[in-house]
């Protein structure tokens, strides 16, 4: 399993929010369902209030 770097930002109001995630998964694209399935569950965001700019793997 290898360790990704999600960062990007998400819309909980009105201004837009920074964050990085650091997400431990097989392959990017599960991680990047991994992180919209936190953001949405930690802050009650849809998916188009999520915005992610860049996935490194670490």
């Amino acid at each position: 399993m290898a360790n990704y770097l999600i960062s990007g930002k998400f819309k909980p109001g009105f201004f837009w929010e920074k964050f990085t995630k650091t997400i431990e998964s097989e392959n990017e694209k599960n991680a990047l369902e991994k992180v919209y399935s936190i953001m949405g569950s930690k802050h009650g965001l849809k998916r188009r209030s999520i915005v992610v700019e860049s996935i490194q793997e670490v």
